[in-house]
């Protein structure tokens, strides 16, 4: 089981680069959730801080009612609120009953606590994939005008 998440968080961008005893701590520090289908993991607008991993099901985010995006097994959502502590940007619901990892900014303060070097990798990791999120966003925008 321990494997086959360190396995999982081994591919996810924001784990990229730890050596395993980094790999070992997160897999240590993340609670697994079971979400039905048909449920909400978080609704917009509410308080956040914390990242989800999807081991399996299917979910969608929704803003405002529409759809963004579909998320499956080895996809992550949430982080935006790790790094600004702002209300959540979408509602996340479960269309396929699913299983996530839940990692909380209190749990990356322990990192940061136990492991600075691991910190400042996941910090950097975090950035980097939210700066190719925006550069991805500001193609498509460019592409609409």
């Amino acid at each position: 089981m321990q494997e086959e998440l360190q396995e999982l968080l081994g591919h996810l961008p924001f784990f990229a680069g730890l050596w395993d005893r980094g790999i070992e701590w997160v897999a240590r520090t993340l609670v697994e959730r079971a979400a039905a289908a048909g449920s909400d993991v978080f609704r917009e607008g509410e308080p956040g801080a914390s990242l989800f991993v999807v081991k399996e099901g299917e979910l969608s985010a929704l803003k405002s009612g529409q759809e963004l995006m579909r998320l499956h097994g080895g996809d992550f959502f949430g982080e935006t609120t790790l790094l600004e502590m702002q209300p959540r940007p979408f509602t996340a619901h479960v269309l396929r009953d699913a299983t996530l990892y839940e990692l909380t900014n209190h749990d990356l303060y322990g990192l940061y606590k136990e492991d600075m070097k691991a910190y400042v990798l996941v910090l950097q990791n975090i950035n980097r994939e939210l700066c190719r999120r925006l550069r991805s966003a500001n193609r498509r925008i460019a592409e609409h005008s």
